[in-house]
Formats: structure tokens, C-alpha cells, sequence
């Protein structure tokens, strides 16, 4: 027996269990820096037309959709693709700071929720609660604390009334190899980190996922694991471009990075 119908069978096994994808960083255009995004068109279509081959419950993809924000060229393919997702798989989205930007506006965040819908939210798909979080508010709100105030509240309030198999999807990762790490561009601020910690483990979250870093990683927190996930578009070497297939059950949640030389 080969070892990709070994994995196809592996992977039906847990079909009894709610399975979602997790793709991050399409990021249109940046293979070229904006001169065009046949690359990622290629690998965003394999991408979809994988999970319409599995069938997972959902896809949930974690931000920089396109490399520069508000480009209308980037923005019509990015969707057109999306798209041919099987109706059936919802698709939840996030921005990353290539879609609102480094330093976010209200101008930026305005254009962001008109193109794709909301920037923060919750969702709710089987026994799996998702909150969904904006991690440039995170990053550098100094444009608009108003609204990195405001999405702070309302993610204490969400946890307050969640369900006990919550989930937390952003962009950026908190941090990358430890809680304590110093700040990076590839992590969120020590200070805000931290508030957001203690949050998580106050109502006892036990996974956070996010994308950004165009590579791999995985961490800790005490119980909480910091997942960061590789990209669909471009990668940094060594790492390759794919996706993550998530299986969550009584047993808790498992989870398997596959590029894309490599999927069940």
C-alpha cells in the first residue's frame, strides 16, 4: 500500500471528528512585488481545490490576503478564486497588516471591512467556537486606539460567554518560540501580549492560530499552544508553501502542517 493512500486513509479516519483547514498569506502579488500574481493565482487554486477534495467543515483563512492593500487587481482575483470554494465550506477571514496596513487607519480599516466584511468576529461551526481577532490592533494602534480599545473589550466579552472548545485565529502570531520573547516584527508587543495571555488563560483557551512569519512554528504557553502556520503564497527557505489540516474531537486538537509535494 502507498504511502499516499496510507495518509487518505489516515485522514478519512478522523472524519468522525470536526476537521477544518487553516491557509494563511496568499498574499497576492508578492512573488513579483505587484507586478503580477500568477504564482499565487496557481497556489491559492491548488489550495481551494484541495479542500473541496477533502471536505473539511470549514477553511479559515488567517490574513494577508493581498501584499498591497486596497489594490483592486489583487482584491478581484484573491476573490475570484475564493470563489470556487464548494459551497458547502464556509470561509472565514481575517486581515493581516498587508491588508490594513503596517500602522491601520480608520481610512484602511474602513476599506478592509467594505471589501471583505468584518475585521473582528465570532463564529460558530459544530462543537467549535472561533474568535476571530484583527492583530494590526494589536501590533501598532497608535492611529486608532479607539478601535484596538474596543476590540479588546469585546474579546473579553466574547470569552465570557463562549463555549468550552474555543479557538482564537489572527494574523500574528504572539509570539513565536516564547511568551517572554522580545518584541519583532514577527510578533505581537511584550505589553499587549501579555494582556491578551492572560486572557486566554483566564477562560482557559488552549490554541491560538496564526499565519505571517511564511514559515512554521509551534509553541507554548504553559497550556496554550501558539500555532503558526506556513503560507499558501510565497515562503521564506526552507520553508514551502501549504496549508494545515486541524482535527478537533473529545481528545482535544491535533493538527499537521502539509506542503504541497506533501497532502493526504
Amino acid at each position: 500500500m502507498t504511502r499516499r493512500i496510507l495518509l487518505a486513509l489516515a485522514f478519512a479516519a478522523t472524519l468522525a471528528a470536526q476537521t477544518f483547514i487553516q491557509m494563511t498569506d496568499p498574499q497576492f502579488g508578492m512573488y513579483t512585488e505587484n507586478k503580477g500574481f500568477a504564482q499565487e493565482t496557481a497556489n491559492f487554486e491548488f489550495a481551494v481545490a484541495t479542500a473541496n477534495r477533502l471536505k473539511p467543515a470549514f477553511v479559515v483563512l488567517t490574513g494577508d490576503l493581498v501584499n498591497a492593500a486596497g489594490d483592486a487587481a489583487q482584491i478581484a482575483e484573491f476573490k475570484r478564486v475564493a470563489a470556487r470554494l464548494d459551497p458547502n465550506i464556509r470561509l472565514f477571514l481575517m486581515p493581516g497588516n498587508h491588508d490594513v496596513g503596517n500602522e491601520p487607519t480608520n481610512e484602511s480599516l474602513a476599506k478592509y471591512r467594505e471589501q471583505f466584511g468584518p475585521d473582528y468576529y465570532t463564529f460558530r461551526m459544530g462543537d467549535i467556537t472561533g474568535i476571530v481577532l484583527n492583530s494590526s490592533l494589536e501590533k501598532d494602534p497608535h492611529n486608532v486606539p479607539e478601535e484596538a480599545a474596543k476590540m479588546e473589550a469585546w474579546f473579553r466579552s466574547e470569552l465570557v460567554k463562549a463555549q468550552p472548545r474555543v479557538i482564537v485565529f489572527q494574523h500574528i502570531p504572539f509570539f513565536l518560540n516564547a511568551a517572554n520573547e522580545e518584541d519583532r516584527y514577527e510578533n505581537i508587543p511584550r505589553e499587549t501580549r501579555q494582556r491578551y495571555l492572560k486572557l486566554l488563560h483566564e477562560y482557559g483557551v488552549k490554541q491560538v492560530f496564526a499565519g505571517h512569519y511564511h514559515s512554521t512554528s509551534d509553541a507554548r504557553d504553559g497550556d496554550l499552544e501558539m500555532i503558526t502556520t506556513g503560507p499558501v503564497g510565497k515562503p521564506v527557505p526552507p520553508a514551502r508553501s501549504g496549508l494545515r489540516i486541524v482535527t478537533v474531537s473529545a481528545a482535544g486538537v491535533t493538527h499537521k502542517y502539509y506542503d504541497f509535494g506533501d497532502l493526504p
